[in-house]
C-alpha cells in the first residue's frame, strides 16, 4: 500500500471537524479519485498527506511509514495545485529541474530527466520557452512534469483542471490518463466533477460532510449506490419518496396499480423508502406494459431538445415530477404518459439514506409484478 489514511480528523480552532474518521488506502499503480461537492473536505486531506498540515487526529503512512508529523520534504510526494504555480522568471526546462536538486538527483542527470518529462507531456520543444508565452493547456503540463521529475512515490493532483474550458478539460484529462499508464505513478485524482472522476479513475472515494459516504469502483458506485448521497451526487437521479403502509404485511405502493414494494428487514420497518431512478433507465409509453416493474401515468410537463438527447419531465398523478432521457421522438406536451422502467434499473433506501437490499421482482395472484425487498 503506498497511502494509507488511518481515522484522520482535523478540526479548525474550535470549529466541527472539517474531516473526521477518515479511513482509505491507495495501492501501488493505481489512480484513485477523491470526489465531492465543495466544502466536503477534500483540501484538508490534500494538506495532510502533502504534509502542510498536521491532522488533529489520526495518522498518514506512505508506504507502511508514519508521516504524520514530517515535513512535506521528507515525503516523496508530487503535487499538482489548483491554481498555477509555475516560476514566470524561470524557463520551461527550469521550473521542472526545479525540485531536483532537493530530491537528490545529480547535476548530470538532471538536464536528461528534464528533457524526458517534458517529453512525456508532449513539451519537448518548448524548454527554453517562457511560462508567459505558454497556453493554459501547456503550463498545467509543465506543472505535471514537474510534479513527476522526481519521480515520487504519490502522486497528488488537486482539482488541477478545474479552471479549464470545457475542450480542454476533455483534452488534458486523456492526456493524464495516458501519462498514469505509461508511468504506472500512483495517483490521487481530486475533483469535484464526477464525469471527471469515473472517466479517470479505478476507484472513487466520495466524500460528503467531512467524512467518506462511498469507496468503490465507479460502475459499481453508479449502478449501485449504497445510500442516498451516492445515487444523486454520481449523475443525474430521480427520487420518488413513499410512505410505507402496513405494519405485518408493509408495501409501498407505487401507483394505482398495486405495484408494491413488500418490505422484509431485520431490525424494524422504515416509515418511508426513497425509490432512485435514473433518467436514462427510465422509458415512456403512451399504454402500460405489464411486464414493467414500475409504471407510472403522468402527464408531459416539458421536452428540453439537448442536440444528441432529449430530456422529457413528466409530472406523475402521484405528485413527484421525473426526468426521462431520451433519442427517440418525444411525446408532446400535455400528453398523458406511462413512466415505465425494469427492476434492476431501481435502488431502495431507507428514510435515512441507507440502501435497502435485495430485492427481486415477483408476480403475485393479481396480475401485476411486485417488488419484493428480502
Amino acid at each position: 500500500m503506498i497511502l494509507e489514511l488511518d481515522a484522520l480528523s482535523h478540526r479548525y480552532d474550535d470549529d466541527d471537524p472539517a474531516v473526521e474518521d477518515i479511513s482509505f488506502g491507495v495501492e501501488q499503480g493505481e489512480l484513485v479519485a477523491l470526489l465531492g461537492p465543495s466544502g466536503c473536505g477534500k483540501t484538508t486531506l490534500v494538506q495532510a498527506i502533502a504534509g502542510h498540515l498536521q491532522p488533529s487526529e489520526g495518522e498518514v503512512r506512505l508506504r507502511g511509514a508514519d508521516v504524520t508529523e514530517s515535513p512535506p520534504e521528507s515525503r516523496d510526494v508530487g503535487l499538482v495545485f489548483q491554481e498555477p504555480t509555475l516560476f514566470p522568471h524561470m524557463t520551461v526546462a527550469e521550473n521542472v529541474a526545479y525540485g531536483l536538486r532537493p530530491a537528490g538527483i545529480e547535476a548530470d542527470q538532471r538536464e536528461q530527466r528534464v528533457q524526458e518529462y517534458l517529453t512525456l507531456v508532449a513539451l519537448g520543444e518548448q524548454a527554453d520557452a517562457s511560462p508567459g508565452n505558454l497556453s493554459g493547456g501547456q503550463k498545467r503540463r509543465v506543472e505535471l512534469a514537474r510534479a513527476l521529475a522526481p519521480e515520487p512515490d504519490l502522486l497528488l493532483l488537486d482539482e488541477p483542471l478545474s479552471a479549464l474550458d470545457r475542450r480542454l478539460r476533455k483534452q488534458l484529462q486523456d492526456e493524464i490518463a495516458r501519462i498514469q499508464s505509461e508511468t504506472g505513478v500512483t495517483t490521487l485524482f481530486v475533483t469535484h466533477d464526477q464525469e471527471e472522476a469515473m472517466a479517470l479513475a479505478d476507484r472513487l472515494v466520495v466524500m460528503n460532510g467531512g467524512t467518506v459516504s462511498a469507496v468503490g469502483e465507479p460502475r459499481e458506485l453508479y449502478e449501485r449506490p449504497p445510500n442516498r448521497f451516492v445515487a444523486e451526487f454520481l449523475g443525474r437521479s430521480n427520487t420518488i419518496t413513499a410512505e410505507v403502509t402496513g405494519r405485518h404485511t408493509p408495501a409501498v405502493e407505487l401507483g394505482a396499480e398495486m405495484r408494491r414494494i413488500s418490505i422484509e428487514k431485520a431490525g424494524g420497518v422504515p416509515d418511508a423508502v426513497i425509490c432512485q431512478l435514473r433518467p436514462r433507465d427510465l422509458t415512456i409509453s403512451p399504454q402500460e406494459d405489464d411486464r414493467a416493474a414500475v409504471s407510472l401515468p403522468g402527464r408531459v410537463e416539458s421536452v428540453d431538445d439537448l442536440g444528441r438527447r432529449y430530456d422529457v419531465t413528466v409530472e406523475l398523478d402521484r405528485g413527484d415530477s421525473v426526468v426521462v432521457e431520451g433519442t427517440d421522438s418525444p411525446p408532446s406536451v400535455g400528453d398523458s404518459v406511462r413512466v415505465q422502467a425494469a427492476a434492476d434499473s431501481l435502488s431502495v433506501f431507507s428514510g435515512n439514506g441507507q440502501r435497502l437490499d435485495h430485492w427481486a421482482v415477483e408476480r403475485s395472484l393479481k396480475p401485476k409484478p411486485e417488488l419484493r425487498l428480502k
